[in-house]
């Protein structure tokens, strides 16, 4: 018997057009786009569908743009696809597994990850900080590159993403002097990534008091399933430890080869992953032969993995 667990893609994902196809077939996904705008009163869903480019890639569109095509995919596959046992997102992808979860509402959701993107951005004056993304190497060994390359300033690992993939950020001059011990270790890449702040490291710390009082005003609810936080790499279905776990993502490091072992451990044999792209199923086999993964973000996606877990 197969048991599924949800995951949700985080910053990166996002793409011109997406979620337009189930918007137009869908009247779930329609419900969704039309909340999220009016949530935030503006045309979010336009943007989503039309661009420009440069539009989807600011951080405070970004997030909330991701969320919403996440919750509009998710609505339509629960009503056709198999329930979850568990859920889970990276980064940004925690507050879609938590609205799929049911412990927070979608319009609360989407003004929460407005907000986190604008602080985000805010934080750090452009250009100050830095994130690269190191392949080749063990986390271990990109932590004590980093560990070596501080010298005085933030540089530390922001995603553990795979066995052979880990993101740092920090202070601009101190990533590239990390990347440069990376590479002396014998990484076999290191990608500067064209973001607008370092996410995930201590410099995202001024984030946190902001966000607290915007969640402050967010009603929580237990989550109907559990959901396995970046934090703590384990399930938490405590609505009270929701928001603390929210906090402390902002600058901690995502935890997401942890997570993915967690949903083994608990017995999760298929994954699928509700949202624009697929990075994560892609990371997913590289840290585990024992899940199978699947995306679904559009009307194609969406059959052929109804028909493969309807086999399984």
């Amino acid at each position: 018997m197969a048991k599924v667990a949800f995951v949700f893609p985080g910053q990166g994902s996002q793409a011109v057009g997406m979620g337009k196809d189930l918007y137009e077939q869908f009247p779930e996904a329609r419900a969704v786009f039309d909340a999220v705008d009016d949530a935030l009163h503006e045309k979010l869903s336009t943007t989503c569908f039309q661009g420009p480019e440069e539009a989807l890639k600011l951080t405070a569109t970004t997030q909330p743009a991701i969320l919403t095509v996440s919750a509009a995919v998710h609505a339509v596959f629960q009503k056709r696809g198999p329930a979850p046992a568990f859920v889970a997102g990276h980064s940004l992808g925690e507050y879609s597994a938590l609205v799929a979860a049911g412990a927070m509402d979608l319009q609360d959701a989407v003004r929460a990850v407005r907000a986190r993107g604008t602080f985000m951005q805010e934080a750090v004056p452009v250009g100050t900080g830095g994130m690269a993304v190191i392949l080749g190497l063990t986390p271990d060994a990109v932590k004590a590159a980093c560990d070596a390359a501080a010298e005085g300033q933030v540089v530390s690992p922001a995603n553990y993403n795979s066995p052979e993939q880990t993101v740092i950020a920090g202070h601009a001059a101190a990533v590239e002097r990390a990347g440069a011990k990376c590479k002396e270790a014998g990484a076999k890449r290191v990608m500067p990534l064209p973001v607008s702040a370092p996410f995930h490291c201590a410099l995202m710390d001024p984030v946190k008091p902001r966000l607290a009082e915007v969640l402050a005003g967010v009603r929580i609810q237990a989550p109907s399933v559990p959901v396995v936080s970046n934090v703590e790499a384990k399930p938490n279905a405590d609505a009270a430890r929701v928001v603390p776990l929210l906090l402390e993502q902002v600058s901690a490091p995502v935890r997401w080869i942890e997570c993915v072992e967690s949903l083994k451990a608990n017995g999760v044999t298929h994954v699928v992953e509700l949202g624009p792209g697929k990075v994560l199923g892609g990371l997913i086999k590289r840290i585990t032969k024992d899940i199978e993964s699947f995306n679904v973000e559009n009307a194609a996606t969406l059959e052929k993995v109804l028909a493969a877990l309807g086999a399984a």
